[in-house]
């Protein structure tokens, strides 16, 4: 078994310290767009900036060997109209991952980061929706999904809390239903358990972590959300935990 060495501590730290760095340079210029751009102009200048810079961030892990990615299954999503795009979320960087190939989908986030100084400024001015309110969530969600956005929604609300995932709440049955737009699940598998839910980050992970993110079923809209969370939970179990192993070495396309 190898153990993390130095240079892995370097190459994980220095990931997070970029990925700080670049929330906080984009902080300045976001808050003035969001001043004076309309809503609509000011969302689609935010997703496509946070689009081009997970791309790039992607890249720069690739490029000093912390990761290796496997993520071209996304690039069939685009252009498909508004659906709710519904990955497991074994960790932080898992919507990273999806907006890195996908520029125009709304995401749906916890409240607490749109006032994070790193992630805040660059959330509000893409128009992402916080999910302390659910009546008001679902609302906006939905008009989003009307107007001809997708959704990203992590149906487990929150990083997986058990293997291969956590409980599904009810909300993405909910918006799904209201909104007539069906929900496409996304798997993301790694070969690592860094930034998951019972990560320290005093802990360095030996590296390169493998990222692959496969297209798994796309379900119609439901007609009773009960009945959908049960069927999706179902889905998820057998679709992540069928899976031998860790997944294969990917080729290195961020």
């Amino acid at each position: 078994m190898r153990f993390p060495s130095v240079l892995d501590a370097l190459r994980s730290y220095l990931g997070l310290a970029v990925f700080a760095i670049m929330g906080l340079a984009w902080t300045p210029p976001a808050l003035l767009l969001g001043a004076l751009l309309p809503p609509r102009a000011a969302h689609a200048v935010g997703r496509a900036v946070i689009h081009a810079g997970f791309r790039a961030y992607l890249g720069l892990l690739r490029r000093i060997g912390a990761c290796r990615f496997d993520l071209s299954a996304l690039d069939d999503l685009r252009d498909q109209g508004p659906m709710i795009l519904a990955p497991n979320h074994p960790s932080l960087i898992d919507a990273v991952l999806v907006l890195s190939r996908l520029s125009g989908p709304t995401c749906v986030m916890k409240a607490g980061l749109l006032a994070n100084p790193v992630l805040g400024a660059g959330a509000r001015l893409a128009g992402y929706i916080p999910n302390d309110d659910l009546r008001r969530m679902i609302e906006l969600a939905v008009a989003e999904l009307r107007a001809g956005s997708s959704l990203l929604l992590f149906p487990e609300g929150t990083r997986s809390s058990a293997e291969p995932i956590g409980p599904i709440r009810g909300m993405v049955a909910l918006i799904a239903k209201q909104a007539a737009v069906p929900v496409q699940t996304v798997l993301i598998e790694a070969d690592s358990p860094f930034l998951g839910k019972r990560w320290a980050l005093r802990e360095v992970p030996r590296l390169p972590i493998r990222y692959r993110v496969r297209l798994g079923r796309r379900f119609d809209p439901p007609r009773h959300a009960q009945d959908f969370v049960q069927e999706l939970d179902a889905y998820f179990r057998e679709a992540l935990g069928g899976a031998a192993g860790a997944p294969p070495d990917p080729p290195s396309r961020a």
